[in-house]
């Protein structure tokens, strides 16, 4: 029955793009509440909040699940404790991965962990396994307006920006942490319309996996170690 099966299709989409909508929520709640725990509850003297703040709103958070994230994370009001750990290991066909977490629960995020590495072919390794192999960066992208890199570049040219790249319709500059601030607001003022900005771990240098079977691997085991509730972010060194 095409009717159906088309019908069964669709509920099935929707139900996922909800769950993944609802799962976007869970994660920057908690990162919302741990960037409260640690730097206070003001965005204006706490840079990782204000990062993940504009984040929700670019999500479509409720104000009041900021506002409630933020309290339970300065001790206005009970609620879980999380704790932030870094996981290093290499994935399918050896590529490195930096997973950031935020858990109530380390021991249950490390069994986790373990057994998706394990059984898609990776190694969860020790602390500094593969860390070498990143550094941590301001990341922001943003609409290029199809202006060429080195036409951005010229207009940015003043501001303390380590590099550039462009790729079709998206910019995506690097700078150092500090400075995170300061370039996203130049971007803006220029007339840039920013989609995204936050606190990587960029590969030094990348690799390119072989064949379309081998990135299909590879993506699924990110997509996967994504979907871990525990888990905020995925970084890895493939182009």
């Amino acid at each position: 029955m095409s009717g159906h099966s088309k019908w069964s299709t669709i509920k099935h989409k929707k139900a996922k793009e909800d769950a993944k909508r609802g799962q976007v929520f869970t994660k920057l709640i908690r990162e919302i509440t741990v960037a409260a725990k640690e730097g206070g509850g003001d965005p204006a003297g706490n840079a990782r909040l204000r990062v993940v703040l504009d984040k929700a709103k670019a999500a479509n958070m409720p104000q009041d699940n900021i506002t409630r994230a933020i309290k339970k994370g300065t001790g206005e009001l009970e609620g879980v404790s999380y704790e932030a750990a870094i996981y290093e290991g290499y994935g399918p066909y050896g590529v490195a991965v930096i997973v950031e977490t935020l858990s109530d629960n380390k021991q249950r995020t490390v069994a986790d962990l373990r057994h998706i590495f394990s059984k898609m072919g990776g190694n969860l390794g020790e602390t500094g396994t593969v860390g070498w192999m990143f550094e941590h960066k301001g990341v922001i992208k943003f609409n290029s307006k199809k202006m060429s890199q080195d036409d951005i570049l010229e207009k940015l040219i003043e501001y303390p920006i380590d590099d550039i790249a462009v790729e079709q319709d998206l910019a995506t500059v690097y700078c150092d942490i500090k400075d995170l601030d300061a370039v996203k607001k130049a971007i803006t003022s220029l007339g840039f319309g920013v989609e995204d900005a936050s606190f990587d771990w960029v590969a030094k240098n990348t690799v390119e996996l072989e064949n379309d079977e081998q990135e299909e691997k590879v993506y699924k085991f990110l997509e996967t170690l994504e979907d871990l509730d525990d888990v905020q972010h995925v970084f890895v060194n493939v182009g």
